[in-house]
Order: structure tokens, then sequence, then C-alpha cells
């Protein structure tokens, strides 16, 4: 019986599996994981109310015990505090959809082949090929070296605009319903 009370108080690391009785709260690329001492250095810790934990579940913020209506409001409280997350993600530049049809328009509109435009790059012709029938997508270092050769933007700014992700059913946004094809129908 008392092995049974020890194992209750013990959970699993979210990273590596490893049980341990006092699991940290860490923010690691936007997610918030309980994990042990030695994976705390992968991520921020995040900040939890000092009177609020839960008893011993898969998913507990610390190992003392107490009511659990007030861990659920102590992790649903977390990501609120501050307004907006910040995710290093949201700063990153995406590849343009149309990427390929924008290399290609501008070198056709510079007169230029791809053999010749792969010279002025120092490129391969053939990895130009790829990039202007959209096989493969430019490597950060050929990207810069295509938006200075021939005077495009072949990104999209981040900017952090998560509405894009929501259904607005006024617009006429897709769903997943409308692209799925059902075996059944």
């Amino acid at each position: 019986m008392r092995r049974d009370i020890q194992e209750a108080d013990m959970v699993q690391c979210e990273m590596c599996g490893t049980e341990t009785a006092s699991p940290n709260r860490v923010k690691i690329e936007g997610a918030e994981l309980d994990v042990c001492d030695e994976c705390t250095e992968f991520g921020t810790e995040v900040k939890t109310d000092s009177g609020s934990s839960s008893t011993s579940t898969k998913y507990s913020t610390s190992s003392s015990s107490s009511s659990d209506s007030s861990s659920s409001t102590s992790t649903g409280g977390t990501s609120t505090g501050g307004g907006r997350r910040r995710d290093i993600y949201d700063e990153m530049d995406e590849i343009a959809p149309d990427y390929d049809e924008r290399i290609r328009n501008a070198r056709e509109s510079a007169g230029l082949t791809q053999d010749e435009l792969a010279k002025q790059l120092n490129e391969k012709a053939s990895l130009i090929r790829k990039l202007e029938h959209g096989e493969t997508l430019p490597a950060d270092e050929v990207r810069e070296k295509l938006e200075r050769g021939l005077d495009i933007s072949l990104t999209t700014s981040g900017g952090g605009d998560e509405t894009e992700w929501e259904s607005d059913d006024a617009t006429g946004g897709y769903t997943l319903g409308d692209v799925v094809e059902r075996k059944d129908s």
C-alpha cells in the first residue's frame, strides 16, 4: 500500500519520460510542459500561483496536494496574464505560396534564361529549374540571392496574425469538410 502512494506522487516528464516527484512547469516553443529537472533547461520556467497545485494526475503541476479546481484555474490563467503570447515563429517570414511564379516572372522580365540566372547567382541551373517548378523550397541563402538578384520578395511576413486560422462563414472561408472526400459517398 505504501508503494502505491509513492507511485501516485510520481509524474512522468513530458519530454523524456523520466518519473519525477517534483516536475517543473516550463514553456518550450509555445507549449507548456511538466518536465524533470534535467529537461527544465530546454525552456523557460512558467510562474504558477504558489497556492495552486493538483493531486496526482498525468498532467499535474506539482506533487503537493490541493483541490483539482484550483489547478484548472491556475493553468488557464497563465496564458492570459501578459496579453498575447510571444512566439519566435510569429516573427519569422514564410515563403510565399507562389514563390515559383514570382521567380519565373522576374527572371523572364529581366530577360534572363535559367542558365544565365544560375551563373549570376553562382548556383546550379538545375536548382533554378526546380525552384521555378515548385519542386523545392529555396534555402535562406538562395532565397536572399534571388531576392537581391531579381529585386523581388519571396516571403510573406510572419506578423503574428492568428485570425487567418479562424473560420468565418460570412467570407466563405473553407473548412476541412469542404476539402475532404468521403469514401462512403
